[in-house]
């Protein structure tokens, strides 16, 4: 019997010398197929087909999530009133929208994902250490999501079984959480495809099904009056705003790069703030109005449901939540680690088994659920990687759109030993200003994980992290690359394919 071969190399990966496989290489014309509003269906395949999609649809479904709902919450929780948590969250997507739409673009004109778009900047070497900051971080977000999603699990269980359930006894050691019988059942239905038509409709229902709360409840805001939060806590907050979607702006490009034109991603601009602020009202009017029912400010959507006495409401909202969960794990995030891991083993490695692979560390081998311990706890971690991922999606933009002048040799981004090799496969400009961006913010970072260490106003930087990052590494690598011009790795011309 012959044993399948984990071999992917297509015939340009024996030209390139295995430097890529066909999920790496620029999408051809017949497989562009995103495009601005028209809605199809979203299936998730490897390089050898394609779906058509449209951004304005991917974008609702992938905000329409507790996560997301709990970032506008969780800004009340820690202080701050419900007009300032929305303009915060409105004005921070502005912002987000910005450099996405430019690192977008870059994956429209070109055709190729963010590890392969990294090494015009970073050098073909080190661009592996972006690559490598980016698998982490969606590592990190499917495990919350998975952990979201097994609550959600429960509370579905909860509602069909009745309170028996509460009783079945927990056999796992003391190292694992409460919550095993959603976690076991949640992660088998991450390894099935979703498809839009199923999607849409669960994704706009969670919002309308969580606020259906008994109806004398009317719309007295409990705390929507906070005034405890400081100009710091605002700045952090707004911090934490644009972080929590960062990660996009560095891998956009996986993406964008099916775009059908440039134009048709232009619509993110819009989408992204209407999107993420419309899910940020629901989770302000829910949070706020919690305090009138419960005497608490409840910022978990499923844990506001889990207080619900009627089981009918409380299986089909956590099942609403369930199946948005669902979705965005695999569009936003499994699908984000499995376009990294490509280039990690690009032999062996391709979407699809990238997106087991991410599945594997970040359903069970993270512990997800120490992360939503608290309020605080989940503004910190949302507001740490996005250190790292600002200086990456800075320095992206900076050096296609100010540095190179939009030109780029595509074909040599799959050479070790061709233009953008650097100095031993290192842009020092780009390794300079990736330095200069983060490390700052880390006394901050520190000090707001462990509250025992002091370090004073320098902590600060940590509040603004992403703006600071972003403005001071852009700057950095636009200075380096003007003083020191990286002459060897320039271009006349957008070199690929279809401009030969």
């Amino acid at each position: 019997m012959r044993l399948p071969t984990l071999s992917l190399l297509s015939n340009n990966s024996q030209k390139r010398k295995g430097w890529t496989n066909e999920d790496m290489e620029p999408v051809p014309p017949h497989l562009r197929t995103w495009t601005t509003w028209v809605s199809a269906a979203l299936r998730v395949e490897s390089s050898s087909s394609a779906a058509s999609q449209n951004y304005v649809a991917y974008w609702f479904s992938d905000a329409w999530t507790p996560a997301t709902w709990e970032l506008a919450s969780t800004m009340i929780a820690v202080g701050l009133s419900w007009k300032q948590a929305l303009l915060l969250i409105l004005f921070g997507q502005i912002i987000l929208a910005a450099v996405i739409l430019g690192s977008g673009t870059i994956g429209a004109r070109l055709h190729i994902a963010f590890p392969v778009i990294a090494r015009a900047s970073f050098g073909f070497w080190f661009s592996y250490v972006a690559i490598f900051c980016r698998i982490l971080v969606s590592v990190f977000w499917f495990g919350v999501q998975t952990y979201i999603g097994s609550e959600c699990v429960h509370q579905m269980l909860k509602a069909l079984v009745g309170p028996a359930f509460l009783r079945i006894p927990n056999h796992l050691p003391p190292l694992c959480w409460d919550n095993h019988h959603g976690h076991a059942l949640f992660c088998p239905l991450l390894a099935h495809r979703v498809t839009i038509p199923l999607r849409i409709p669960a994704q706009y229902s969670p919002p309308i099904r969580a606020i259906r709360v008994p109806p004398s409840t009317s719309l007295r805001y409990g705390s929507l009056r906070g005034t405890q939060a400081s100009t710091w806590g605002i700045l952090r907050a707004l911090n934490s705003a644009i972080g929590s979607w960062s990660p996009l702006a560095v891998n956009i490009p996986d993406f964008t790069r099916y775009a059908k034109n440039e134009k048709a991603q232009f619509v993110q601009i819009l989408v992204i703030p209407a999107s993420i602020t419309l899910v940020g009202v629901c989770g302000i009017i829910v949070a706020s109005t919690s305090e009138v029912l419960y005497g608490e400010v409840i910022w978990d959507p499923l844990q506001l449901i889990d207080r619900w006495e009627s089981r009918p409401a409380s299986f089909f909202a956590s099942l609403s939540f369930g199946l948005a969960v669902l979705g965005t794990n695999i569009a936003a995030n499994s699908l984000s680690a499995a376009n990294d891991m490509t280039v990690l083993w690009p032999s062996v490695i391709n979407i699809r088994r990238g997106q087991v692979l991410c599945g594997v560390l970040g359903a069970w081998i993270l512990c997800p659920w120490k992360i939503l311990s608290s309020a605080p706890g989940f503004l910190t971690i949302l507001s740490s990687y996005s250190i790292f991922m600002a200086p990456i999606a800075a320095i992206m933009v900076v050096d296609y759109f100010i540095v190179r002048r939009c030109r780029v040799d595509v074909e040599q981004l799959y050479d070790p030993n061709g233009r953008y090799k650097y100095w031993h496969g290192t842009n020092w400009r780009a390794a300079a200003a990736f330095a200069i961006g983060f490390v700052p913010t880390l006394p901050g970072l520190i000090g707001r994980l462990n509250s025992s260490i002091s370090v004073g106003d320098v902590g600060h930087v940590f509040d603004i992290g992403w703006i600071y990052a972003t403005v001071v590494t852009g700057f950095v690598y636009w200075t380096a690359s003007a003083l020191f011009p990286p002459y060897a790795s320039f271009v006349s011309e957008k070199v690929d394919k279809e401009s030969e």
